[in-house]
């Protein structure tokens, strides 16, 4: 008989960007929890940077990364991460989405962005492990949650669902006077500790109106969306309630608070 995968968790992530593996901290921090984690058999991304609809899975083979950011120096256009594909965790994406009537379209050429391979390079640093990304389809909250309900069945094969996001993502903090922390980034993550803390879903589905400066810390929803997916895998377990903070405080300004739940 073979071995029974393990339930793998279900994680939502602050990504940074490509300079992240220059920090002094943060790869350290991630690199450390994905030490505590089972190994899982295949990782299913849902990134920031890609939105398409209806909802899209990308490359199932070798593809390029994609460098979707500019001005940056060339050495993070060199970065590799020659993850293998994975078909088979495509093909039970399609069926649980397209059983619950959601349309699925595959884009084949489409490689991870840096939403995906930023943070797999300092957690899974040996790129053994095959990794799937797809789209956000929508940015509605409550949608997302339903798509992450749908998938969470795959954490019970072995499949780590990752969230990547930012928890707080308005690009003017990187010219708050004198460095620190602007005032709504440590505002919105303290409410956003308290909320997931207190396992208030209602709060975090409404957080532009029922949290502080929450248009300011995310004047575009797309890097806390994942968040949401992640919920709904976590929901969908019975898993609210077995949430610890992976990684705390902030980085240029920006909370980057990351969770796992299970």
């Amino acid at each position: 008989m073979s071995a029974v995968p393990e339930r793998m968790p279900a994680l939502y992530l602050g990504h940074g960007a490509p300079p992240l593996a220059d920090d002094a901290v943060w790869p350290g921090q991630l690199a450390a929890w994905s030490a505590t984690l089972p190994r899982p058999k295949a990782i299913l991304m849902v990134s920031a940077h890609w939105e398409e609809a209806p909802l899209a899975l990308g490359a199932t083979g070798p593809a390029p990364l994609v460098y979707d950011f500019w001005g940056f120096p060339e050495h993070y256009y060199q970065v590799r991460y020659d993850a293998p594909g994975a078909p088979e965790l495509a093909e039970n994406v399609r069926r649980l989405l397209r059983r619950a009537g959601t349309p699925v379209q595959d884009v084949p050429d489409r490689g991870l962005d840096h939403g995906a391979y930023v943070p797999l390079v300092e957690m899974f640093p040996a790129a053994d492990i095959p990794v799937l990304q797809v789209s956000m389809p929508t940015l509605d909250p409550r949608k997302l949650m339903g798509i992450g309900r749908r998938l969470a069945p795959l954490r019970d094969e072995g499949v780590l669902i990752v969230g990547s996001g930012f928890f707080t993502h308005n690009l003017a903090a990187l010219r708050h006077p004198g460095g620190g922390v602007p005032g709504w980034s440590a505002e919105f993550d303290d409410w956003g500790r308290r909320a997931l803390h207190a396992q208030d879903v209602d709060a975090l589905l409404d957080f532009e109106h029922q949290s502080p400066a929450g248009k300011l810390a995310h004047p575009r929803t797309e890097h806390f969306a994942p968040l949401f997916v992640t919920l709904g895998a976590a929901e969908a377990a019975g898993d609210l309630d077995r949430r610890r903070d992976a990684v705390d405080g902030f980085w240029m300004g920006l909370s980057k608070r990351s969770v796992q739940y299970g």
